[in-house]
């Protein structure tokens, strides 16, 4: 499961730090600002959870993760420069992302002996946070607070699915395969169909 964990945690951190490139580059941003904005969206979220956690903030203790970061922006921003791209390409690689954050960070908190709800949210945290750096950055309202389809609530679903599998027994690789799967198919089945949540709205 460490062996996983490791691996789902570098992926993540790789495909945010794309997603990150693709929507600087709208921004006609150089390549130390995309840079920045590559490492904000994929080292952003596991470093609030790690914070909260009270752990060693993981891309600190092993510096892999910040190489692999920024290495990712570097090949993606000189790969993509000059093309013309569509405006919501980043939206697939951003969801296999929150698929893995999400479910990485829930099996760390776990592994803290967070309680199951803490767990799930932590793993949301871990999910959505990179992604809200990266809007901000880009002076763009973050996905999680536009009503479009389901984004942080996708996170939780898979996260909670994870927590159950793993309180029925069921071994923790594959919980966290099923886990990843719900994220990733909550994720683009709301994207597919414009799946939303409910809004509030006043009377008039």
């Amino acid at each position: 499961m460490d062996m996983l964990l490791y691996w789902a945690g570098l992926s993540a951190v790789a495909v945010n730090a794309l997603t990150g490139v693709l929507d600087a580059g709208r921004k006609n941003m150089d390549v130390i600002g995309v840079m920045m904005v590559g490492a904000a969206t994929a080292l952003g979220g596991g470093t609030v959870r790690d914070v909260l956690l009270r752990r060693p903030v993981f891309w600190v203790g092993d510096q892999v993760y910040l190489v692999v970061a920024l290495a990712t922006t570097l090949v993606v921003f000189f790969a993509v420069r000059g093309l013309r791209l569509p405006p919501r390409l980043f939206l697939i690689p951003d969801a296999l992302g929150l698929a893995l954050f999400t479910i990485v960070g829930t099996q760390i908190a776990l592994e803290w002996q967070a309680p199951w709800l803490v767990a799930s949210l932590l793993g949301v945290i871990t999910g959505v946070v990179g992604g809200v750096l990266r809007d901000v950055l880009c002076n763009e309202v973050p996905l999680i607070f536009v009503r479009g389809e389901l984004y942080a609530s996708a996170a939780w679903a898979g996260a909670l699915v994870l927590v159950g599998l793993q309180a029925l027994g069921v071994s923790p690789v594959i919980a966290a395969w099923a886990g990843m799967a719900s994220v990733l198919g909550v994720r683009l089945v709301s994207m597919a169909f414009r799946i939303t949540l409910p809004i509030y709205s006043e009377r008039k």
